[in-house]
């Protein structure tokens, strides 16, 4: 089970960065997009809560 969870929070953080890369949000209103560090521990949250 802890091996899951870290796997989730590794694919979540490396698809938040993506996110991030990708779409992101260049005019900086975004609160989580627009900050790689926000949206990368955003989505390492995200992805371990679905492992659980």
């Amino acid at each position: 089970m802890l091996i899951n969870t870290i796997i989730g929070g590794i694919i979540g953080g490396g698809l938040g960065y993506l996110y991030y890369k990708v779409v992101g949000c260049p005019g900086g209103s975004c609160p989580i997009t627009s900050n790689p560090y926000r949206s990368t521990i955003y989505c390492v949250v995200v992805g371990i809560m679905f492992t659980l």
